[in-house]
């Protein structure tokens, strides 16, 4: 697949794929006998799961360790796991945060229908 197939399946510009791979999010993708990037299953997995880690709010650095990590083989499979985990504990921080807000919202919208509703009763009477 050329990298605009890509871009639009993956929802990625062109210019992030390529710093993906550039910085090491991604491993290098096979070129065609252009020159041209041929991305294949494989690196369509890295480019979705580097996307989905970066949603979370991933560093580029660990992100990056964790991509040099798995190039390495299995022997580091420890360490991927431990950087997925801290990573999900982050994003368990965040959705209580979220969480939090939203019930603080239920309340203040809760509080303006409650004091609609009285204004609605004093202009009846």
């Amino acid at each position: 697949m050329n990298i605009r197939t890509v871009s639009e399946k993956i929802d990625l510009s062109p210019t992030t794929l390529r710093y993906y791979e550039e910085v090491g999010l991604i491993p290098p993708v096979n070129r065609n006998e252009s020159g041209y990037r041929d991305y294949d299953e494989i690196d369509l997995e890295w480019v979705n799961f580097a996307k989905c880690m970066r949603e979370t709010g991933i560093s580029i650095d660990v992100l990056k360790e964790y991509a040099t990590l798995a190039q390495q083989g299995e022997q580091t499979e420890m360490q991927r796991k431990q950087i997925l985990i801290e990573q999900q504990g982050v994003l368990d921080q965040k959705m209580q945060v979220l969480r939090d807000t939203h019930a603080f919202l239920d309340k203040k919208i809760a509080t303006y229908e409650q004091h609609a509703k009285q204004m609605e009763r004093i202009f009846k009477n």
